[in-house]
């Protein structure tokens, strides 16, 4: 029987998932048995047209072209499957949404008419049906090899959906919130990375976005009432998940408490 065939494309991103694959090293090697790799420019120039049984996806899309052509390999793609906080959730480049963009093309650039860029940065989902989203920033490469080896089976992958708050209990972390009033998203945070702030006496920075029914207004209530400002907590929102809808609407009411008089 053929392989089945992988192919990876890069959008608005920093690359850092592309390297969490290259990462995966030994055990990338063992994978490439059992697929073919036949699109990854991060790694190889190979790049094969499609049909593709499984499509990684990383970065957000931020440009006229990216919105046409995400739409070209949704059609290549039997699986579809979105890795990062960019992909996910627009990245920490939909700052811009809350921003006029015109002011961001004349800082950065020296002749902004020649770019051609969207107002706003938004997730693959907002474009075209995504199969499975692998969250993170960066993500976990013992997720992606679950990702890419469930696809491989032919079976859904099985990734962790409870908070981070779990993570620091089994590890033996004393809570941040609760020992020092650190600021931490961590209940309202999908698992993945490990709890490796509070580890470090750092709360989390909800690098893995929302988890399953994020209850953010109450969190929000519980930071304020033990002294956290409201600024403060927008700014905690609007980080690498920033579009993420959950984070999204509580840092969007957040501020209009804080300008309403």
């Amino acid at each position: 029987m053929a392989k089945p065939r992988v192919a990876v494309f890069k959008f608005a991103s920093c690359d850092g998932c592309q390297l969490t694959l290259l990462d995966c090293e030994d055990q990338l090697l063992a994978l490439g048995e059992q697929l073919d790799i036949v699109h990854f420019l991060e790694a190889s120039d190979r790049c094969e047209p499609g049909p593709y049984d499984v499509v990684l996806v990383e970065g957000s899309i931020t440009t006229p072209h990216d919105a046409q052509r995400i739409v070209e390999i949704r059609r290549q793609a039997k699986f579809l499957v979105t890795i990062g906080a960019c992909a996910t959730a627009g990245g920490i480049q939909a700052l811009r949404n809350w921003a006029d963009h015109q002011d961001f093309l004349k800082a950065v650039y020296a002749e902004p008419e020649y770019i051609e860029s969207l107002s706003t940065s938004t997730a693959i989902a907002d474009h075209v049906a995504v199969d499975f989203e692998l969250r993170g920033c960066p993500i976990d490469k013992r997720q992606l090899l679950e990702v890419v080896r469930a696809l491989a089976a032919g079976r859904r992958p099985r990734t962790p959906s409870h908070c981070v708050c779990l993570d620091c209990k089994r590890r033996g972390t004393v809570c941040v919130v609760v020992a020092q009033g650190v600021p931490c998203l961590g209940p309202v945070t999908q698992s993945g990375c490990g709890a490796i702030c509070p580890a470090y006496d750092r709360g989390c920075y909800g690098c893995f976005g929302p988890s399953v029914q994020p209850n953010l207004a109450a969190l929000s209530e519980q930071l304020q009432s033990a002294g956290t400002a409201t600024a403060q907590l927008i700014r905690g929102l609007r980080l690498f998940n920033v579009a993420a809808p959950e984070f999204r609407r509580e840092s969007e009411r957040l501020e209009r408490l804080e300008k309403s008089p």
